[in-house]
């Protein structure tokens, strides 16, 4: 009897010592690969804001660092004004965290919350890609994009034309959105459409419909329209109010029309 317990008592033993073991193996790990973890998602994000201004297509890791330092101006910019601020690093700012932040967010009224992220920060980076010759001058604007679809968030950019109505691209870099309906947010065909739309009315105003059955070829509206995703309402409808949220007063509507009145 008394072999059975010390059998028992050496296994449970052995357990506790490899379970140890095992969770010291695991945390080292995690220690030891977030610095590459943090550089991977920092390259995917710098791919991501190339990639959606027609830049960085089948580029090594290198190169898209390279480019990325060489031709992106980021900014930080006060969404409520519009104006370009220094309160923080506008490469390492964390807008997603800062949004969790009473007292660097605002909360959002149902009503004025289209994005349904329920809390806005008060400063976000916003992305200058200048041309290749040096000379500083802007060849697109890429903004920073998110807001609830189906089953997530969706993560993305627009990138714009200088004239700051024409789109050059947009692409999500994180959802959770059903594969083969809302998923194909990611199917470059879709993604295809988005080139060449404009996205503002005469006045200023958001004007960029995704629509359902297909958008009518020679249409009047058909400059501000693109094709919604089959079977996927709620995701296309999230792409929608995402878009006009964050090119409204709520977004980056403020920063919009300075540059607009400074003539960029």
């Amino acid at each position: 009897m008394s072999g059975n317990k010390e059998s028992t008592a050496r296994t449970l033993v052995v357990a506790l010592i490899v379970s140890l073991v095992a969770s010291i193996f695991v945390a080292g790990s995690a220690v030891i690969l977030k610095p590459v973890q943090e550089e991977n998602r920092l390259l995917d994000r710098q791919r991501g804001i190339l990639a959606v201004a027609g830049v960085g297509a089948g580029l090594s890791s290198k190169e898209v660092q390279e480019i990325f330092a060489k031709r992106i101006q980021a900014e930080l910019i006060d969404l409520s004004t519009g104006e370009k601020s220094e309160a923080h690093d506008p490469l390492s700012f964390d807008a997603l965290k800062a949004a969790q932040d009473p007292e660097t967010s605002a909360a959002l009224p149902g009503k004025e919350d289209l994005a349904g992220i329920k809390r806005r920060e008060r400063f976000s980076t916003v992305y200058r890609l200048v041309k290749e010759d040096g000379g500083g001058e802007l060849e697109a604007l890429i903004l920073p994009v998110r807001g609830y679809g189906l089953w997530s968030t969706l993560h993305g950019f627009i990138a714009i034309k200088p004239d700051l109505n024409t789109v050059l691209g947009l692409g999500f870099y994180q959802h959770g959105e059903t594969p083969g309906l809302g998923g194909e947010v990611d199917n470059p065909k879709w993604k295809g459409q988005w080139p060449g739309k404009t996205l503002f009315d005469e006045s200023g105003k958001p004007n960029i419909e995704i629509v359902k059955g297909g958008v009518q070829p020679g249409g009047k509206d058909a400059a501000h329209q693109v094709d919604a995703l089959a079977g996927a309402t709620l995701t296309t409808n999230g792409v929608n109010r995402l878009l006009v949220f964050w090119l409204g007063e709520q977004g980056f509507g403020p920063y919009l029309a300075r540059l607009r009145q400074e003539g960029i």
